[in-house]
């Protein structure tokens, strides 16, 4: 009997190395997809690359940059361009991101889509100015139990110019969570005008990539390479009402678009609802409370969900929509600007939708 267990193990083993073999002659043979080329806008750039990684990756490497606020997991549906040439088929990881119309014109979710020949790429033509910074931590200070505030000089290129409200990519190089470079996107809360530092505020997310890094491992002096600017989450060119709300890191873009309204010296009347559980995740409210000074037609309204016994809140309470829903009237000529999570920014939306704003004048950056 113990002879038969030692052959059966013996041939187990042998199949194992057979099978692990067959794999590493797969991956060099039908995995290996030699030289491709990709052409993007009708050949106003082209990329000479290896053929085998995703698009995303391949367009990386060739300093095309396509936002991906999840790095390119597929979770967040933002690397979408149009394939116009090579693609193949749309892959099942893909069809939750894509609507029909979008199949029918040949886009694509970049970072499922692997280059196996010559492709034919269609982006943003502003995504072709979208530069690469190296930069260096010179700020890394708590807000909060879970939030820090990054600061950046930027230093080769040493300026960057964006719009507030947009957002950039940070790369964590390898360590302990990670094998290889990983991107993440986090939205500026720096004023636009300071063109050689840009900041961030960075919430910790448990087992984070990046988050984990930032908080942990990260220090004052290290180098940081980012890519950027992204995004269309600005302030309109209008004089209407604004109303804003956020929860969290989401704070980061409208602090940017507040700030910058003050350089300007804007009229424009706005109140920021801020939702926090209790009182240790509030942040900037000394901030907040000067911007009160500084712009006569603003109001800054901070709202607990949770408020705890030891906190002493004295200020408004509720679910930030409940704190919406009663401080607000009519909304038919008003515009609203929201930063959060999904659920947030759909809850949201409703009761602004009830008060009578267009949907059209509702703009909003989701967390991924």
């Amino acid at each position: 009997m113990l002879l038969g267990l030692v052959v059966s193990v013996g041939a187990m083993c042998g199949i194992s190395t057979v099978l692990a073999l067959i794999m590493v002659a797969a991956e060099s043979t039908i995995g290996n997809y030699g030289d491709v080329k990709i052409s993007i806008n009708d050949g106003e750039k082209e990329i000479d690359a290896r053929g085998g990684k995703p698009l995303l990756t391949t367009l990386k490497e060739g300093k095309v940059f396509i936002p991906s606020a999840c790095g390119g997991r597929g979770s967040c549906g933002l690397c979408k361009c149009k394939v116009k040439a090579g693609a193949g088929d749309v892959l099942p990881t893909e069809l939750p991101w894509l609507s029909d119309e979008e199949r029918e014109n040949q886009v694509r979710l970049s970072c499922q889509l692997k280059v196996k020949a010559d492709m034919q790429v269609e982006i943003d033509p502003e995504l072709l100015y979208v530069r690469e910074f190296r930069t260096t931590v010179v700020g890394l200070d708590t807000l909060t139990h879970d939030i820090k505030q990054l600061r950046l000089k930027l230093e080769d290129p040493d300026t960057m110019e964006y719009k507030a409200g947009q957002f950039v990519q940070i790369e964590t190089p390898e360590y302990a969570l990670t094998d290889e470079p990983v991107y993440r996107a986090y939205s500026m809360s720096s004023v636009p005008s300071d063109q050689n530092e840009i900041e961030m505020e960075i919430r910790l997310v448990p087992d984070g990539i990046c988050t984990t890094y930032v908080h942990h491992h990260l220090k004052v002096g290290d180098t940081m390479i980012v890519n950027g600017p992204y995004g269309d989450f600005k302030l309109s060119d209008t004089d209407k009402e604004m109303i804003c709300i956020a929860g969290g890191s989401g704070m980061a873009p409208l602090k940017s678009i507040l700030y910058d309204m003050r350089e300007k010296d804007s009229k424009r009347k706005a109140t920021y609802f801020f939702g926090a559980k209790s009182k240790r995740d509030l942040f900037l409210l000394d901030e907040m409370k000067q911007l009160e000074n500084d712009l006569p037609a603003f109001k800054f309204v901070p709202a607990l969900s949770e408020p705890q016994p030891e906190d002493d809140w004295s200020g408004e309470t509720g679910l930030i929509t409940e704190v919406v829903d009663r401080f607000t009237g009519d909304l038919a000529n008003a515009e609203a600007y929201l930063c959060g999570s999904p659920l947030m920014i759909d809850a949201c939306i409703v009761v602004l939708k009830n008060h009578g704003m267009p949907e059209e004048s509702i703009f909003y950056d989701k967390f991924a």
